[in-house]
This record gives structure tokens, sequence and C-alpha cells, in this order.
């Protein structure tokens, strides 16, 4: 068992909060939620109405319940609530801001409106989640309205992920934050973003009737929304002498059938230790490492394993089969160990790595201090003292990160 388990509760918290925590009531007190997704729709224009499906975390530790306001100015109607995991419906109903204070949510504004979730179960100690689903639809003229032909919606955004879906037969032509616009299947046009700063994002879009043919892409196989990617990473580096590091990233499945997931280590990286856990429920996940032959015997193919040979390295996570509507959300921890990408030279640590996910993180030993980072990053002080440095890569290519560090004397 990888020694830094007992530290995961906190830390992970920490890592999927990040910055892509829900800004609203937070207090020092354990957080709520984290991991936020709005996908706002547009409906009709002169309505003022759009559909919001609200994908979130509970991630109290013993929570029973999850509270989600109700936005100020705006009018809720057709709720409902799933359960991410299971794909069932959840009970829920609408409470004043003092009855949630008292039934679960004490950090609650008591000018709000909440929405009172019953989870399936409550939030499994360690490091566990309850991920839901909540539909609705919000009436709000100021943040969307007609403009002559056009239509506008105007609206801060305090969640982290967001996507919004003009209605079918508009076309964008003015949207004030860095985001990427893809056509949907359907022909709407779906603009979407990723939030790295620790503010709102101010968003202001424009968009007027335009005809046009709706068909596959060209260049589907390029497309894909990085903002709804559920793979993030968190590396504990270890003394720089020994080459290797803890780490643990997590994963949400959705397709049906699928029974395990696969992770191939990267050329140069050797791994040990493998655990996994199921953060819906709490219950540990066998883990299996095959090398070489013994991967081809097992029938494993992948993506990232483009070929197999006596070096090759994969750990592989099994689990039940998914059912259409289900879910599952692993989190996977190993020890790495990588002299190419981790190493000391002379007094200097130095970690040189790319990030594929959205959302990566590195915890620096005990005793280090941070002296370079090539790409941006949010830095923090864990409890314990140690240096934690966050990248946020909202593009769909690479993040090249050059670390180093030096002992505090």
């Amino acid at each position: 068992m990888i020694t830094f388990r007992r530290t995961l509760p906190a830390l992970a918290a920490i890592a999927v909060l990040g910055l892509f925590s829900n800004a609203h009531a937070q207090t020092s007190r354990a957080p709520q939620e984290a991991d936020g997704y709005t996908r706002y729709e547009l409906l009709a224009p002169g309505s003022g109405k759009f559909r919001i499906i609200y994908d979130i975390t509970a991630v109290r530790p013993g929570a029973a319940a999850y509270f989600n306001p109700i936005r100020k100015g705006s009018v809720a109607s057709d709720e409902s609530v799933t359960d991410r995991a299971t794909g069932q419906p959840l009970n829920f109903k609408v409470v004043s801001g003092e009855a949630a204070k008292t039934t679960g949510f004490p950090d609650a504004d008591p000018t709000y409106d909440y929405i009172r979730v019953e989870l399936s179960r409550p939030v499994p100690a360690d490091g566990g989640e309850g991920r839901v689903r909540i539909e609705k639809t919000y009436e709000d003229a100021k943040s969307y309205h007609a403009d002559g032909p056009d239509i506008v919606f105007d609206r801060s955004l305090g969640i982290k992920k967001n996507a919004v879906v003009l209605p079918k037969g508009y076309v964008l032509v003015d949207c004030n934050y860095p985001s990427q616009i893809e056509e949907e299947a359907d022909g709407r046009i779906r603009i979407s973003f990723l939030n790295a700063t620790p503010a709102e994002a101010p968003l202001k879009l424009r968009a007027r009737p335009g005809q046009i043919a709706s068909g596959p892409s060209s260049v589907q196989k390029r497309l894909g929304e990085r903002a709804t990617q559920t793979r993030d990473i968190v590396y504990f580096l270890r003394d720089p002498s020994t080459h290797a590091f803890d780490l643990y990233h997590d994963y949400t499945e959705e397709r049906p059938g699928v029974a395990r997931y696969v992770n191939v280590v990267r050329p140069g990286s050797a791994a040990s230790n493998p655990s996994a856990r199921n953060l819906d429920t709490g219950e540990t996940i066998p883990a299996q490492l095959l090398k070489g032959p013994a991967i081809t015997a097992a029938g494993i193919t992948d993506p990232d394993l483009k070929t197999v040979d006596a070096n090759s390295e994969v750990v592989v996570f099994p689990f039940a089969p998914l059912k259409p509507g289900q879910s599952i959300r692993l989190r996977m921890s190993e020890t790495y160990t990588d002299p190419g990408r981790y190493t000391v030279v002379g007094d200097e640590l130095v970690f040189d790595r790319t990030f594929g996910r959205p959302a990566n993180a590195v915890v620096l030993p005990a005793g280090w201090a941070l002296t370079n980072s090539t790409s941006p990053a949010r830095v923090s002080t864990l409890p314990d003292g140690r240096i934690r440095l966050d990248f946020i890569n909202p593009r769909p290519d690479e993040l090249e990160v050059l670390i180093t560090a030096r002992k505090v004397q």
C-alpha cells in the first residue's frame, strides 16, 4: 500500500477542487462540492429561458445530502436529479437557506433558496464522492435576451467548466471569453471553456439567425469538448535521489459494457504498488500489473499502447460491466520510478514531464522550495508545509511542465 494514502482525504479535496470548485459559500470547513460542469442550452429566442444540466460532486465526508443554490433573479422549473453512478433518480426538494443550514449545509447563505438532494448513500470517507446531475430550466431575461435579430447570453459563471449551446438555426458572431467552438450532431453550436482563474468568468456571447448545412465534420476525430473530460492527476514527489513519485489519477467511465480501465505506463517509467478504489462506494478495486508478453496474452488493447514489446507495461483495473445509464468514478494509485524525468542535478530537484489531462498537480517533497516552473501554475501550501502546483490546461494538446526546486536551509 502506498504510504501517502492516509493523507488522501484532505489532499483529494484540494486536488479535485483546485480551480474547479464552486466559490459559493465555502468556509474553513470541509468543502461541500467539487468538479462542477454546467451546460446551458438556450431555448426559444425571446423566452428568456435556458435549460441547465449541472454535473457536480459532493465531497464532504459523511454528507447525506447535497445543496444546490438557486441563483437570485432566476425562476427555476422542471427540476430533476439523477445519481450519476447508478443512473437512478434522487429525491429532492427546495428549501430556504435557513433550513439548509440546519439540515446538512451549515455554510448555507440564509438569503438563498436551495435544491436539497438526498444522496443515494453518504459520501464515503477517505476521499469518496457522491456524483449528482441536476437538470432544471431557468427563466432569466437579464441573462438571456433578444437584441434586434440577435440573441445575447450575458452571465457571470462561477463554476469553472461550462458550455453554452445555441438554439438551432443560430450562429455565433461574438464571444468575449476564450472558448472551444464545436458543432453538435444536431447542428447546434456549442461554446465551452475551462476557467483557470480564481474569479468568475464574465461570459457574454452574441448569436444571430443563420442556416448552415449540418453533418459530420471532416475533422471529427480531432474534436472533443475539453471541459467535459474527467481525467485528473496528482503527483507526490519523493526525495529526488530516488527518482520516484507517488501518484493518483481519477477517471470516470460511462460507456455501457466497459469492465476495466487500462493504464499504459509511458516508456522510461516503471510502475509499482498499484491500488484502486471506487470513489462512488469507497470499495477497493483489484489491480494487476502486466509486462511484455503477458499484455498480449491477456488480450489487452489500448489506443495508447501502439506496440507491445518486452519493456511494455500496463496496469489493469477491472470492475463490474457498466449497464446503460451507469458510470463509475475510479481513483487509481501507483508509484512510478522515472530517472529520465525526475532527478536531482547538483542541489537542484528537476521534474520534467508532459501532462495530457486538463487538471494536473505536483506536490514537492517536504523541505523543498519552488524555484522555477516554466508553465503557469497556481501555487499553494498544504497543511503539512509541502508546496503544491496546480496546472489547468484548457487546450487539447499536452502541456510541457519543467519544475525545479531547492532545499530550504
